[in-house]
């Protein structure tokens, strides 16, 4: 189970867009250059970096500059806390009525639902 799933509110700690809250948009996972897995994030209105676009009239893509946000590390960030609304870290526990295993956020013990 990820402590830290597509559609969570999180907060950027560390880089230029430290403070910043936003939605998890989509999980990349990839190899570095020593064949090392990592992790990054996307993260709605965090990272946000202008690219020159080419036309394209084969894909109907018009020209111009666009800007998209860009993925950042997951170290860089922390999951809300629902309750209170500060940055917590994420724990597990088996909860008593399914039997499964859910995340619960270790400030308030509040369970996490996304």
């Amino acid at each position: 189970m990820a402590k830290i799933k597509k559609g969570d509110k999180v907060k950027v700690m560390r880089g230029k867009d430290a403070g910043k809250e936003g939605e998890v948009l989509a999980i990349v996972e990839k190899l570095n250059k020593r064949k090392k897995p990592v992790t990054r994030v996307v993260v709605r209105g965090v990272n946000i970096v202008k690219k020159h676009q080419k036309p394209n009239p084969t894909l109907n893509v018009p020209g111009g500059i666009i800007e998209f946000e860009k993925a950042i590390d997951i170290s860089n960030i922390m999951l809300v806390d629902p309750k209170s609304g500060e940055p917590t870290r994420v724990g597990y526990q088996v909860d008593e009525k399914t039997g499964k295993k859910v995340r619960i956020a270790k400030k308030s013990g509040a369970i996490i639902t996304a």
